[in-house]
């Protein structure tokens, strides 16, 4: 803002007791290098005036935006970020289902039936046609740091993914995009490559968690502070930090997957169907369902 004694201050172009309006108002004519003032009138509202030769351009500033900004913030409950799913302990779930089968299957070891037939085994998929391998893998973890890992990790991760997705249509998202990542790590190693754990659904959840963010405008601050650190994360993850039994591959791949896959938010239909409950219970049950018949077929 400029005051200067010299210029004749005789148009108004805002008149306004709100101070926010004031305040945005006046940023916006400066940015825009408009000369004004801002005065207080006797009835305590505000005023902010400009020269008779600026104000067809300070109106315009001013009107156009308005117009841009008319539809934000979102108002309390317009925002897809405000869900909430029914139930909120899916990721406890999802996380105890993992330990009570480490607590079944214990450590990878070569005469493990479990590790035998339900392992990540590229040769077995691409010259056998095992691609119910492609999920049995989520499930077996090579150790206890393995499984403690990844199921603290993916917990945190899963508890926000469910409560932007709800929980049926998470699973689902959640398995597909998982499945999808080990796909391309096999074709991409090629026969040769075993692999277990619940690393490339984790990857996969940072990937669309990363699209969902960014696919609209968020209500809820938390998720733009989690961003940065599950980026964070999965670099690090990404270079190695877990040694070199660190399946690299897997990351990558599940994290491309998981930007695909968080594209679903941009479906017109999205908010409409994750509201229902009996989609919800229905996906849920059909994940579940899926990772049950994968083992069946391991052991058939």
């Amino acid at each position: 803002m400029v005051s200067d004694p010299s210029h004749h201050w005789g148009v108004a172009v805002l008149y306004t007791a709100d101070p926010e309006t004031l305040n945005t108002s006046s940023l916006v004519l400066s940015a825009a290098a408009i000369e004004h003032r801002i005065r207080t009138l006797a009835d305590g509202k505000q005023e902010i005036s400009v020269v008779a030769e600026n104000q067809e351009r300070a109106l315009y500033e001013l009107y156009s935006y308005q117009e841009e900004n008319r539809d934000w913030p979102l108002p309390p409950g317009g925002g897809t970020d405000e869900y909430t799913p029914l139930f909120r302990g899916m990721s406890l779930i999802v996380a105890g289902g993992l330990a009570l089968l480490y607590s079944i299957t214990g450590d990878w070891h070569q005469q493990s039936i479990w590790f035998a037939a339900g392992a990540g085994d590229s040769a077995a998929m691409l010259n056998e046609g095992q691609w119910y391998r492609l999920v049995t893998p989520l499930t077996l973890h090579a150790d206890l740091s393995h499984l403690l890992s990844n199921c603290l990790l993916g917990g945190l991760l899963l508890h926000f993914f469910f409560h932007l997705t709800g929980n049926g249509i998470g699973l689902m998202a959640l398995l597909g995009s998982a499945a999808l990542g080990n796909l391309l790590n096999v074709v991409g190693h090629g026969p040769g490559h075993l692999f277990v754990g619940f690393s490339t659904a984790i990857f996969s959840v940072i990937g669309m968690l990363c699209t969902i963010s960014y696919a609209g405008r968020s209500g809820r601050p938390f998720l733009h502070v989690f961003i940065p650190i599950m980026a964070g994360l999965a670099l690090l993850a990404f270079l190695g930090s877990s040694g070199e039994r660190t399946d690299l591959g897997g990351h990558l791949f599940g994290l491309l997957s998981g930007l695909i896959f968080g594209n679903l938010v941009r479906l017109p239909s999205f908010v409409v169907l994750r509201d229902s409950f009996a989609l919800q219970t229905t996906l849920g049950a059909i994940s579940l369902s899926l990772c049950i018949l994968c083992w069946l077929l391991a052991f058939a």
